[in-house]
């Protein structure tokens, strides 16, 4: 079994997906496996990462009908079996020592269950409040989903992110706060946050 899976979720990226893959398969960390979920993707995205699949056997593809990042990412946790789960969106990318960064750093601390933060790139960022949403605030007040790391079990008992429509990242951090220790980071930042175009933050 895999110490590290890492779940890609991903929706017509066909641009952006391969760096994001190629991210993972530079990791100084070898102990993951990598679920890559499709999202009813009806550009090249398929083409583009076949030669990924057929080269690593810890490269797993798997497509449903568009279903959102939510239920795509609990479709990738389903079908996971490392002791800790993580994700990656597919137009980020993360620095080599990501997945050992977060690793040691919930091996030497296991009072500790879920991490988020430690992102660099787009940072002047500013995007919809969920709680507020006339206003407007800062990305690093933000839960962001792709940088949590987290223990399996955490995320099979809360059974998941919830079907939302927008910051399904920050209810399941909130509803795991609840329950679990958690915590964020701002260092090491070694995963790279990018906003393309078609974001839901930027267009919301």
């Amino acid at each position: 079994m895999p110490a590290i899976s890492v779940i890609i979720p991903t929706y017509n990226r066909e641009k952006t997906v391969t760096n994001a893959i190629q991210s993972v398969i530079e990791q100084t960390c070898r102990d993951w496996e990598l679920i890559l979920v499709d999202d009813g993707s009806t550009d090249k995205t398929f083409e583009r990462i076949s030669g990924f699949i057929d080269k690593h056997p810890n490269i797993r593809y798997m497509k449903h009908s568009n279903r959102k990042p939510a239920l795509s990412r609990n479709a990738g946790i389903q079908a996971s079996f490392g002791s800790y789960i993580t994700f990656l969106d597919s137009d980020d990318y993360y620095l080599p020592e990501h997945l050992a960064s977060r690793l040691n750093y919930l091996e030497t601390h296991p009072e500790i269950d879920l991490l988020s933060g430690g992102f660099c790139g787009d940072d002047d960022v500013y995007v919809t409040d969920c709680h507020h949403p006339e206003r407007k605030i800062h990305i690093r007040k933000c839960a962001l989903g792709g940088t949590f790391f987290g223990r399996r079990e955490l995320f099979v008992s809360l059974e998941g992110f919830s079907d939302v429509d927008y910051a399904e990242d920050t209810e399941l951090w909130e509803r795991a706060s609840k329950r679990y220790t958690v915590k964020k980071i701002d260092k090491p930042a070694t995963y790279v946050y990018q906003r393309s175009d078609d974001s839901i933050t930027k267009n919301r």
